[in-house]
């Protein structure tokens, strides 16, 4: 079993919430979103839902 991970490298859409903090976006996985208070949070957790999505589907 081949346990190497290949990095790979998706587009993000980061938009500011009116109330505060963001949400971001991987429109290259359907239904792949998430959110965080700051830019660093937000684009943290969508590497996360990235990596639970592709999982999903494979």
């Amino acid at each position: 079993m081949d346990t190497k991970q290949q990095n790979q490298i998706f587009p993000v859409i980061l938009e500011e919430e009116e109330g505060g903090g963001y949400i971001v976006t991987n429109p290259t996985i359907d239904g792949c979103y998430s959110q965080g208070k700051t830019i660093k949070e937000a684009l943290e957790n969508i590497k996360e839902a990235a990596e639970l999505c592709l999982e999903e589907k494979s």
